[in-house]
């Protein structure tokens, strides 16, 4: 009888499956190995009796780290120790935005601000954009309960930079798990990798998280500089109001977003103004490489699998020859 679960840890070649609460140790069957399908954890399956059968079709899917069928991103940053990097924060909510996952901030070691200018800011920068807020302190356990309140029922990944107390706050909602964490270095005041694989972890019945080793060298060197701004709400709603239709709203005269300054924050400006340049070099590589882009409708979906279509004409073509080999073989017999 074939069961149904998901993939809550991938370790070498062995996959395993979470099913109505039970957890079993699986392998890939050889037709999917051999399909070279995209596996990754946060998949639902189809298995039996320890094989993996079928892969079913991701709801979404964000490449770095590689998890699917998620419900939403918490970004973690910390308020000190590292010093709070806005543009760092803003590149994880432009991440998951582009891959249109809801996204909620967490702000941990609020115990170790020593004014509210910080707090203030973040407030005054990201409570208009729409986004739930908490303030937490993993070692005074303070917020914890609020914290627990915008994991809950769902699965939500976990990013921020090492060292900002992501494990610190998932054994503070349970110490079972007794994650690995490491304070950060003095010197480089940076924190290391304490998280070595990608792994969902039940802290309540309905209520997961995903363990994650970092979203390393995230860039935005895969889009068009022209796409960086839709990332940003307070400059994707002046789109279409430029004088120039192709403005990356930087110096270019009658600048819609350029006139209304005063309306967006400037570390959000500054990071839209660094996102944009990183686009150049994906325009740059896409421009002298030679490749075309294929149309949508040339390529056909087959069980989650994607290939190319060959026209009519050409498989005629093909008909036509194969016809002509077999009349020419008889015929010269």
């Amino acid at each position: 009888m074939t069961d149904k679960g998901q993939i809550y840890k991938i370790h070498s070649d062995f996959y395993y499956v979470n099913s109505n609460n039970d957890n079993f140790e699986c392998k890939l069957r050889e037709v999917l190995k051999k399909q070279k399908q995209k596996i990754v954890v946060g998949d639902y399956v189809e298995f039996e009796n320890g094989a993996i059968e079928k892969v079913l079709p991701k709801e979404n899917y964000i490449p770095r780290p590689n998890v699917a069928n998620i419900d939403q991103i918490v970004v973690v940053s910390a308020v000190k120790e590292p010093e709070l990097d806005f543009k760092q924060l803003n590149r994880y909510i432009c991440f998951a935005k582009y891959y249109n996952i809801p996204t909620k901030l967490c702000f941990n070691k609020s115990d170790l601000s020593l004014d509210d200018t910080t707090i203030e800011k973040v407030f005054q920068i990201y409570e208009p954009l729409g986004y739930d807020i908490v303030f937490t302190s993993a070692k005074e356990n303070d917020g914890i309960e609020e914290f627990k309140e915008i994991l809950e029922n769902k699965i939500s990944v976990l990013c921020g930079n090492s060292g900002v107390g992501k494990s610190s706050l998932i054994n503070a909602i349970n110490p079972k798990f007794n994650l690995r964490t490491k304070s950060v270095s003095e010197k480089t005041e940076r924190g290391t990798h304490t998280t070595r694989h990608c792994e969902i972890v039940k802290l309540t019945e309905n209520t997961k998280i995903v363990d994650t080793p970092g979203f390393s060298n995230l860039r935005f060197d895969f889009l068009m500089p022209a796409e960086v701004g839709d990332l940003f709400d307070e400059i994707a709603k002046y789109k279409g109001c430029c004088k120039f239709a192709d403005c990356l709203h930087n110096t270019e005269i009658g600048c819609a977003v350029l006139e209304n300054m005063d309306e967006i924050d400037i570390s959000r400006y500054e990071s839209y103004l660094a996102f944009v340049e990183e686009a150049k070099e994906y325009k740059e590589r896409v421009k002298y490489s030679g490749t075309k882009r294929e149309r949508e409708s040339n390529f056909k979906h087959t069980n989650d699998k994607i290939s190319v279509k060959i026209s009519s004409k050409k498989r005629e073509s093909a008909r036509n020859t194969t016809k002509q080999n077999i009349h020419k073989k008889f015929n010269e017999e």
